[in-house]
């Protein structure tokens, strides 16, 4: 078996495993609806409907062309490394590593710029948390987020193997969004745990910004972004959005960005309501102070 055949086959047994993982989380995510209606702990269905069509919708986008922008950018990044890392055991735990450290840096930059806040706050505008909300992924991230783990690429890595890394990282998160699991103690302070997340979604004042890691949350203990679940998280983004339309969830950023745009008075004004943090107004002060 050739270099690109031996590639073509782990491409195949990760997405067979990730199917697996799908079929199980889906699963668990029927029964956690059914009981949630049963028990009358869900009675609007709104939030719950809109993150399954917008999951469709990425399911449907991940089967095209549209799905491959992902892999092909990793392909096209990889002749201009200066050497490779070879294949081996400790280059898996290096890469897995090193996968959770750019998601880390990917997802806090996708808080502290507009531009990528736009797209991101699709996952953070349910005003519910449950197992569905990991299904709330906005339509374009596969499209931008590929571009953060060519550094990966260009240090050796190899480009099925950064993928798979990654594939473990993101099927690592499907578990936590939930309030169903409690505080697990010590894990809590160095893995990414339904109680961390809950933290990272939640819009109270202490909350915004926290919690980036994937798989790790040592991350955030390391570059002091950390913060623990100590009162009752407010879920959602800081203002209401007030729909459960598929598409409205996905362009109302997007269009805050082109009506703020339009009001700039200079350029400086146009970068900042582009690249600055979310709320940024002309006199730096953010819009929720």
């Amino acid at each position: 078996m050739n270099a690109i055949d031996a590639q073509f086959a782990a491409f195949a047994d990760t997405f067979a495993v990730l199917e697996l993982i799908g079929l199980i989380f889906l699963l668990a995510i029927v029964s956690e609806t059914l009981w949630d209606i049963l028990t009358g702990q869900r009675k609007k269905l709104g939030q719950t409907v809109a993150n399954f069509a917008i999951a469709l919708g990425n399911h449907f986008l991940e089967r095209t062309l549209y799905g491959l922008v992902f892999i092909f950018g990793l392909f096209l990044a990889a002749p201009f490394a200066p050497f490779s890392i070879p294949i081996t055991w400790w280059s898996w735990a290096l890469a897995l590593i090193a996968a959770d450290l750019t998601y880390y840096w990917m997802h806090r930059w996708e808080h502290e710029i507009r531009i990528l806040w736009a797209y991101h706050s699709v996952h953070h505008s349910s005003s519910e948390f449950n197992l569905t909300t990991g299904l709330r992924l906005a339509w374009v991230e596969g499209l931008i987020e590929w571009v953060f783990f060519v550094p990966m690429i260009l240090i050796g890595f190899d480009v099925v193997q950064t993928i798979i890394a990654l594939v473990i990282v993101v099927a690592y998160q499907t578990w936590i969004h939930t309030e169903k699991i409690g505080k697990l103690g010590w894990a809590d302070r160095i893995f990414n745990t339904p109680s961390v997340h809950r933290v990272h979604h939640g819009s109270n004042r202490k909350y915004i910004d926290k919690n980036y890691g994937g798989i790790l949350i040592v991350w955030d203990r390391l570059f002091g972004t950390y913060q623990a679940e100590e009162e009752k998280v407010i879920y959602g983004l800081t203002y209401l959005l007030g729909t459960s339309n598929p598409l409205t969830i996905n362009v109302h950023e997007y269009w805050q960005i082109i009506k703020d745009a339009r009001r700039s008075k200079n350029i400086h004004e146009l970068f900042g309501y582009v690249f600055r943090p979310p709320g940024w107004k002309p006199n730096n002060r953010l819009q929720n102070e």
